[in-house]
């Protein structure tokens, strides 16, 4: 392996995020390696979504002098957002945050602004990319983004955030109100993309589908981390299995 590879693509240390006087993420340790697929579940007000926003510099973080988010080993203290996301981060929020009003495509071309406005070459390419994971976004690209279905509108959010050509994807709640197979549709695309290179942190409520397509995972309660380990062991851990999981028969992926 070469050095490079050795230096994880995130690597969050001691981690802390408040609200005012209230503490909602206790000194986390998290870390994604290269082509991983690493969850992060847990119930509702767990800190999760809080997580991913101090994460992408959308909240501030604070701790002891360790507390560090790493990413491809370049501190990112004081880095704005748009900083991170030229640096290779890209977050698709829980709301989605798309523009109702304009179109497919001119939803999809303003995540590759950055990318235009450096004048990087062949910024557009990607949006075959995108269209050849996502068919419908390509059928529906003149239409306005507003009129799309929950499904939709989860893919037009995570193709926009592709779009920027991340090397480190960060999906907040992606089955959020989807109905089942468009859920499992959904983590079929995640699935290529990790195989296409790309390393995705996964923050999950449904915890049955994001430990399925996992490689490591963290479990959230009240802002602390309780439990991490290799997916398949997280998920085989009885007190995973009784609050996250019970005892239903798992659907395929």
């Amino acid at each position: 392996m070469s050095d490079a590879l050795r230096i994880p693509v995130l690597d969050v240390r001691a981690l802390h995020v408040s609200y005012g006087k209230v503490e909602a993420v206790h000194g986390i340790d998290l870390v994604v390696g290269h082509g991983q697929i690493v969850t992060v579940i847990g119930p509702n007000g767990a800190g999760k979504s809080t997580l991913m926003n101090a994460i992408a510099g959308a909240l501030p973080t604070g701790g002891t002098a360790r507390a560090q988010v790493l990413l491809d080993g370049q501190d990112l203290a004081g880095v704005p957002i748009e900083a991170r996301v030229a640096r290779g981060m890209s977050l698709v929020p829980e709301k989605r945050e798309l523009f109702a009003s304009m179109s497919v495509a001119d939803n999809l071309l303003l995540g590759s602004y950055r990318r235009y406005r450096a004048r990087e070459a062949g910024y557009a390419d990607q949006m075959a990319l995108v269209y050849d994971l996502f068919p419908r976004l390509r059928e529906r690209r003149r239409q306005a983004a507003g009129t799309l279905s929950g499904g939709e509108r989860q893919m037009l959010a995570v193709g926009r955030a592709l779009m920027a050509k991340p090397r480190l994807l960060m999906l907040d709640e992606p089955s959020l109100g989807l109905a089942p197979l468009i859920t499992r549709e959904i983590y079929q695309i995640i699935l290529r993309l990790r195989s296409a290179g790309v390393a995705i942190l996964l923050v999950e409520q449904n915890a049955r589908a994001a430990l399925q397509v996992a490689d490591h995972a963290y479990v959230l309660e009240l802002g602390h981390v309780v439990l991490q380990g290799v997916a398949a062991a997280v998920a085989a851990d009885p007190k995973v299995v009784q609050t996250y999981l019970g005892l239903a028969h798992k659907p395929e992926m």
